[in-house]
């Protein structure tokens, strides 16, 4: 039971990390305020290297992790680009981005509550990628 809720909630991490770094992309280009894409580069950094830290805790377990729903992944990147098209400016990048990671924040709460079993590797990851996500909640409410 620990190891699959251990593998479960790493999964989960990767999907997230996989999201925020994808939604990161896709909007970067569009920031007009050079601090804001400076801020956003850092937050891509930090998700780079949480990925690099969760291929490797779930390659301990011998798993090849999760790619993020594909249902979901479409609509983000859909309504990132439709609403990137109709209105690009700073305050609407940051408010997408405020809205994936209250999702964020939401779903590792949710996977943490529901993967009790799981090791505190596995806890302590979940709760430095919810860290992150909030940390940049915050940095996004200058732009908002």
């Amino acid at each position: 039971m620990i190891e699959h809720d251990t593998i479960e909630l790493l999964r989960e991490c990767d999907a997230g990390i996989q999201m925020g770094i994808g939604t990161l992309d896709q909007v970067k280009d569009h920031v007009e305020n050079g601090e804001f894409r400076a801020q956003l580069d850092g937050y891509q950094r930090e998700y780079a290297q949480l990925q690099n830290e969760i291929q490797g805790l779930l390659h301990s377990y011998n798993d090849e992790g999760k790619d993020p729903n594909p249902i979901a992944k479409g609509m983000a990147w859909m309504k990132t680009n439709m609403t990137v098209a109709f209105d690009e400016s700073d305050e609407k990048i940051s408010d997408i981005i405020t809205d994936g990671c209250n999702m964020g924040v939401k779903s590792l709460n949710k996977y943490l509550n529901q993967y009790k079993a799981a090791d505190d590797r596995a806890k302590d990851f979940a709760k430095k990628l919810i860290n992150l996500q909030e940390r940049q909640l915050d940095g996004m409410r200058q732009y908002l």
